[in-house]
């Protein structure tokens, strides 16, 4: 088998020496560097790299103009390393809007011991986003105007969506939603969501949860950057959270999410991350705990983009008692393994493109639709 070409591009000549000697000491794998965004696009064409990991604060041209610079003229996968300071949760955000595939969180501090951190992780990632190919390259958007190639990019404020009507506060509802829609995620998962999430009605009358692997540092800032997008309302989950239809909670990083019932209500509760589990915040332990307090005939189960299989013996089970089920389809993934493993087990009801997964949620929850599930 070739090797896989991978272009690492910093403008720190430290974290660059790091880098490629950690790459290079790794079977399979062949690399190279560049200082800025100008040096890589330059080798992305003459190297042609599979994958590309790229700093986000350069000199001459930054790695959110660079990225947007790949996906048009020539898109393939892209792993962005980035801080864990909130303008850096803002910034990978952004880029993995415009089709970035994953991140890695950069060492601070000592960087060599640093670096062996998070040797694992990338060299996990880039392995993942060799397979995808370009299917892993999300999707071509506008490049930046000339000027701002000069400096960081700000994240662009999305349009404010039109919210629904004004939603009941926390202990004023008088008795549980009548369902819920549990949908797990993880890499390629900040894109597909914005996708999905923006086009479900403001009237939606179940609760979405949504368990995205993702760290600490960027769960609250996605949230936020959601309910600018979302007729929904959209929060992240920091505390024990009464369930209300007209909201989407997205689980914290680094923790679990789980459905509990406290003073006979419905509610959400964030835990520790169960060390029995591989990734976080865990979509099995998500589903399982609702499974625990809600009919499966009361539940929708949304299977998306991802690496591993998190989530999807958990759903399949769940269908077998009567829940409805979706698996995002291999050609809208930009990694398959999820939604495949659930397909594989015969867990999933649906299987659909992304883009037809909200409309598919919307026919299920219509007021005809459950009467007759019902």
């Amino acid at each position: 088998m070739s090797a896989v070409r991978v272009l690492v591009v910093d403008d720190s000549a430290l974290m660059r020496r790091h880098l490629v000697q950690l790459l290079e000491n790794e079977k399979g794998l062949e690399v190279q560097s560049a200082r800025n965004g100008e040096e890589a696009l330059t080798l992305v064409e003459s190297f042609d790299p599979h994958v590309v990991t790229l700093d986000v604060n350069m000199p001459q041209m930054d790695g959110i103009t660079c990225l947007a610079r790949i996906m048009v003229g020539s898109p393939r996968p892209v792993i962005m390393v980035s801080s864990i300071t909130e303008a850096g949760a803002e910034a990978t955000l952004q880029a993995l809007s415009l089709g970035a595939l994953d991140y890695v969180q950069k060492p601070g501090g000592t960087i060599s011991l640093s670096l062996e951190q998070v040797a694992e992780e990338l060299i996990r990632k880039i392995c993942v986003a060799a397979k995808s190919g370009r299917r892993g390259a999300g999707r071509a958007l506008p490049v930046p105007a000339p000027a701002a190639r000069l400096r960081a990019v700000p994240p662009t404020p999305p349009p404010p969506a039109v919210k629904g009507p004004p939603r009941a506060a926390a202990g004023a509802p008088a008795s549980d939603p009548p369902g819920l829609v549990l949908v797990g995620v993880s890499t390629g998962g900040p894109l597909t969501l914005e996708q999905i999430l923006p086009a479900l009605p403001a009237d939606l009358p179940w609760p979405v949860l949504v368990a995205q692997h993702m760290p600490r540092s960027f769960t609250g800032v996605f949230a936020r950057r959601l309910d600018k997008l979302c007729a929904l309302t959209v929060s992240e989950v920091g505390t024990q959270t009464q369930l209300v239809p007209g909201n989407i909670y997205i689980a914290r990083g680094d923790a679990d999410m789980l459905v509990v019932r406290r003073a006979g209500r419905l509610c959400l509760a964030t835990v520790p991350a169960s060390e029995a589990h591989a990734w976080h915040p865990s979509v099995t332990r998500l589903v399982e705990s609702a499974a625990e307090h809600v009919a499966a005939e009361r539940l929708v189960c949304v299977q998306l983009t991802g690496m591993g299989d998190d989530g999807a013996a958990a759903m399949a089970a769940l269908r077998r008692q009567g829940a409805r089920t979706i698996a995002q389809d291999e050609d809208s993934c930009a990694v398959f393994g999820m939604p495949h493993e659930l397909i594989r087990c015969g867990g999933a009801t649906a299987v659909l493109p992304a883009d037809a997964i909200p409309g598919q949620i919307a026919r299920w929850l219509a007021p005809a639709s459950l009467r007759r599930a019902g």
